[in-house]
This record gives C-alpha cells, sequence and structure tokens, in this order.
C-alpha cells in the first residue's frame, strides 16, 4: 500500500524545511540524521533487499545487507533497517529481535560516496536509534564484522550484544572533521568519561576485546561461535514474559535518569501493576506447577520451569 498523498507532501515539507546542515550535508554524505516527523506506517514500508528480514521461532533476524559498501549509513538502508524495525514490532510472532550483517563489515557508518536521494527519508538514524532503545521487545545484536562511526552507535543501541573477535570498532569521526553527535546520546551512557573522551578525541579504532572492557559491548568471541554465543542468549531472553520485558528496558532506559525519589514513585506502581497481571499469573503458576510458561517457545520448553 502506497502512502497517501498527503502523508508524502508533507516529507517534502519538512525536508525542504530541515535544518540548514541537515540539507548540506546530502551533497557529502548519504545518511539521515535528524528526525523524521512523520513516521510511515509499516504496512506501506516499501520492500528493500537493502535489510533482510526473516522470522523463525519467535526470533526476527534483520540483516544489514549492503556489504559492497560496507552497510554504510545511506538513505536506502536507513530507510529499510527502520522499515524492518517497524515490521518486527509488529509482528505478534517475533518475541525477540536479532539485528546483525552480511559481509566483514557490520558497519562503516555515514555513506561518504554521498547519494542522489530525491524523495526525503522516511526513517534517519535518530530514528531508528530511538526504535532500537524504545522497542517492547529486546534487540541483540549479532555483530559479525567491524563498526566505525554511526555503526558503534548501531551496536551500542542493542540490549546484549555480541562482536565477532577479530572486529575492530572505532569513534573515527574527527578524523573526517566531524564529532559522533547523534551517536553519543546512545554509547556515552555506557562509557566512563575517561574512555569516551580517549575514543572520541582520539579516533583510534579498537579491539573487540577493548570493547567489551569499555562497555561498547556484553561480549566478544571468535566467529565461528558468534551464533552459538547468540543463539544462548536468545534462548534465556525468549524465557521472560513479553510484558515483562518491556518493562525491564524501561528501568534501564529511564531509572537512571531519575531521582531516588522519582524513582522509587514511579516503580512502585509498576511492580504492583505487574504483580497483579495475568502475565504474572501464568509465570508464578508455571514456577510453582514446575513447568514452562505458555509463551516460551516450544522448541525452548524443557518442562521444569526452572530453566
Amino acid at each position: 500500500m502506497m502512502a497517501s498523498h498527503s502523508a508524502i507532501a508533507a516529507r517534502c515539507t519538512i525536508w525542504r524545511h530541515a535544518p540548514a546542515f541537515l540539507r548540506a550535508t546530502r551533497g557529502l554524505v548519504d545518511v539521515p540524521l535528524g528526525r523524521s516527523r512523520v513516521r510511515p506506517d509499516p504496512a506501506s514500508a516499501r520492500a528493500s533487499d537493502a535489510v533482510l528480514y526473516e522470522v523463525a521461532s519467535g526470533v526476527a533476524t534483520l540483516t544489514l545487507n549492503r556489504p559492497q559498501n560496507k552497510n554504510a549509513l545511506s538513505f536506502e538502508l536507513v530507510d529499510a533497517l527502520g522499515d524492518r524495525l517497524a515490521a518486527a514490532q509488529s509482528d505478534e510472532a517475533v518475541r525477540v529481535i536479532v539485528l546483525t550483517n552480511a559481509g566483514n563489515t557490520f558497519c562503516a557508518g555515514a555513506d561518504l560516496k554521498g547519494g542522489a536521494q530525491q524523495e526525503p527519508p522516511r526513517h534517519t538514524l535518530t530514528d531508528v536509534l530511538d526504535d532500537i532503545i524504545v522497542s517492547p521487545k529486546p534487540v541483540i545484536g549479532r555483530i559479525a564484522g567491524h563498526c566505525t562511526g554511526g555503526g558503534v552507535g548501531l551496536a551500542a543501541a542493542t540490549d546484549i550484544s555480541v562482536l565477532s573477535d577479530e572486529a575492530l570498532m572505532g569513534f573515527t569521526e574527527v578524523r573526517l572533521g566531524v564529532c559522533p553527535a547523534v551517536i553519543s546520546v546512545v554509547c556515552l551512557p555506557k562509557l566512563r568519561r575517561a574512555d569516551a573522551s580517549e575514543l572520541f578525541l582520539s579516533g583510534e579504532r579498537i579491539t573487540a576485546a577493548r570493547a567489551v572492557q569499555v562497555g561498547l559491548v556484553n561480549y566478544a568471541v571468535p566467529l565461528a561461535t558468534l551464533d552459538e554465543t547468540v543463539d544462548a542468549i536468545v534462548g534465556k531472553v525468549v524465557r521472560g514474559g513479553p510484558n515483562a520485558l518491556a518493562a525491564s528496558k524501561e528501568l534501564v532506559a529511564k531509572v537512571p535518569m531519575m531521582s531516588r525519589d522519582a524513582a522509587f514513585d514511579w516503580t512502585a506502581p509498576l511492580s504492583a501493576k505487574l504483580f497483579k497481571s495475568a502475565e504474572a499469573k501464568e509465570g508464578i503458576t508455571a514456577f510453582k506447577e514446575r513447568r514452562d510458561a505458555s509463551w516460551v517457545p516450544d522448541k525452548l520448553k524443557v518442562g521444569t520451569g526452572r530453566a
């Protein structure tokens, strides 16, 4: 289904009146930066193989699929990624989202080749990062290659991330005369100030082991065991109740930014609401009956309720 003429006209107007710096970047790089104020209906999204989409056993796998361009953040790829994230969110069969890549580079950041995008973007990098963070469904990063610039932001935005141990990561923006502005919003909460200063200012690429040490990713494993590690993480996550997982993500995102009093005022009624929910009733009953909760995918059920 195509977007309405009024929606298309509104997007075009927004793009024409976008901040000058956003319009000026189009001749240098092909990357949408600020927010897209008009969000498309997932049903109207255009299919694109820039990001592949596959669902199996409750897991939606989104694969960045422009290896010849190092999965750079072109208008095409960001639009496709935004569309695929929206599709996963609206698909009731999806419990967990895995974000990964084709080729030896997860994402090289901005597309420095520039582009000839004629239409306003459906999604921007800001939108995509925000969508990952606020997603009620956990997003797991299967990072099978190098990450630089905005690619580091994509990896850092995921809830749990596993990086191939031969891959390098780096905030290389300063060497291009820019800075990691947008992705700093998702990266800085994970970094000590000392590490952030060193990595942002030096522009050096770091090893996977160092990326784990500074908190940008959770694990670094050999490429040969990447799938095994990601599968194990997914297998644990999907055992959680869908509403409980969504609420837990909210805790991680919101509580660190609240005062202690505000945090208690918000979390106490949240806890009470969850304990009274049908999901909690099922989870507690399953635990007492030593069986798996109803939301656990059949292939992962072990029958004890304790796994």
